[in-house]
């Protein structure tokens, strides 16, 4: 019953407490433990029975005594206070202020599991939000309202691009947009350079930063990437701003819920993982979109990093079922200093058709992307024939087309970590190594397109 509290209970084991002979309770209610010397700590219900309540406390149960611990369950679920100025703040995993500013006072608290947007309220994601990277703005557009995800490996540069992507996204046209930026289970150097980077490129007042590290509570994990999208819905629907989650790493996310429900006894599943893992996954990822007739919308890019580089992992796997496409770090690029590494043949975005072209980026977008594609792929082929006959033995075409992978690597996907480019900039730039390519071999563009860019370029 809220606000009883309860002296002495049945058992303690690991990060969860058991109450018995508990009445008017709730799953996932808030409930403060205090041991012996009345230190408090917050926990939560996870599971509940007649006999018995089964609380998680967030902080460890180190030093908790059965007959002395003091439960209090407060009659409301875990909760983050909102409020416009947490732009600029950052925060802990809970929600709870780390840069040393203090409170932050007005606004509202809200639980942070949300409310499930009605189907029916969804508005269909057209609009272009710009990163200001080539390979994502022209070949696997982010769509305002979409769930993109980035599937990177360990040793791979995704927190550099997901710092970059922070600072440099933006809609065209649009002041309205700001970024929620949370960390996952991180380690304290990774801490310091995305606290680092975002004060020093200037861009911190739009953003709302949660850090969760590595050596933080497991459950704490849990909470994050909730308290994130809770403030961005606050910023999106209240405030009527385009907001931009980033969420690194959910691999460290899905790893505490394997934990987590080792110790709670739960009957594991595929690697160990719960059951429930696809159903939870899209709990957080389905709190983005776009709502009709409200000005604000929630974007997602979760970041999670493949163990072992396997794609067909359950947490890469399910997060492609949920999303709407994903975004591929590969590793063989990156050995080849080619910085963002993005494998664009394995990576779509299946919302930028009605996102790109006449109205939202350039009218030959489509054509050049579908382009690109072709020639980079026919580059593949290639290549592996080198391997075995050897260039010398290439055909003309064969060779043009070696050519164009090469500039295409360099000069394309490659670009500077402070490096912005516009989507214009991007595409001329699409064009001019397409020009190395024989007539014959464009068979995704119109030639229309092919005189407006000669007439443009001047070639």
């Amino acid at each position: 019953m809220a606000n009883t509290e309860y002296i002495g209970v049945k058992d303690i084991v690991d990060p969860f407490v058991l109450v018995e002979n508990v009445n008017g309770v709730g799953y996932g209610e808030l409930v403060h433990v205090r041991d012996s010397k009345g230190k408090l700590r917050f926990g939560q219900v996870k599971m509940l029975s007649e006999k018995a309540t089964l609380v998680q406390v967030f902080t460890g149960t180190e030093d908790l005594v059965p007959s002395t611990t003091k439960i209090r369950f407060l009659g409301r679920p875990l909760e983050v206070k909102l409020s416009k100025n947490m732009l600029g703040r950052t925060f802990n995993g809970l929600g709870e202020p780390r840069d040393g500013c203090g409170e932050t006072y007005g606004g509202k608290r809200v639980n942070i599991n949300g409310l499930p947007l009605n189907p029916m309220a969804r508005q269909y994601p057209k609009d272009f939000i710009s990163t200001g990277i080539s390979a994502i703005d022209t070949l696997t557009t982010l769509i305002r309202g979409q769930k993109l995800p980035i599937f990177s490996g360990n040793g791979l540069p995704h927190n550099q691009l997901a710092i970059q992507i922070a600072t440099q996204a933006k809609i065209m046209g649009s002041d309205d947009f700001a970024v929620v930026f949370a960390g996952i289970g991180i380690k304290h150097d990774d801490a310091a350079f995305f606290t680092q980077e975002l004060s020093r490129k200037g861009h911190s007042n739009n953003i709302v930063t949660f850090l969760n590290l590595a050596d933080d509570p497991v459950i704490e994990r849990i909470a994050t990437p909730r308290m994130a999208l809770s403030t961005a819905e606050y910023l999106a629907y209240e405030l009527g701003l385009h907001v931009l989650v980033i969420i690194t790493d959910m691999t460290s996310y899905c790893e505490a819920l394997r934990e987590i429900g080792v110790a709670a006894g739960e009957v594991p599943s595929r690697k160990g993982y719960p059951a429930y893992l696809y159903s939870d996954l899209a709990s957080l990822y389905e709190r983005a979109g776009v709502v009709r007739g409200v000005s604000g919308s929630v974007t997602q890019i979760p970041i999670l990093t493949m163990p072992n580089d396997d794609i067909t992992h359950p947490i890469p796997d399910l997060t492609g079922f949920i999303t709407e496409g994903q975004i591929v770090l590969s590793r063989e690029l990156d050995s080849k200093n080619i910085y963002p590494p993005i494998d664009i043949l394995t990576s779509l975005s299946r919302l930028m058709k009605d996102g790109i072209g006449k109205g939202y980026t350039r009218e030959d977008h489509p054509s050049v992307s579908s382009q690109l594609f072709a020639s980079y792929s026919k580059v593949q082929d290639v290549r592996s024939l080198a391997s075995v006959v050897g260039e010398d033995e290439l055909s003309k075409n064969d060779k043009m087309s070696l050519e164009f992978g090469r500039l295409f690597e360099e000069k394309f996907l490659k670009q500077g970590k402070e490096e912005e480019r516009e989507i214009g900039y991007s595409l001329d730039m699409a064009w001019e190594i397409l020009s190395t390519l024989p007539r014959s071999e464009l068979t995704r563009v119109s030639l229309d397109d092919i005189r407006e860019h000669i007439k443009t370029s001047g070639n």
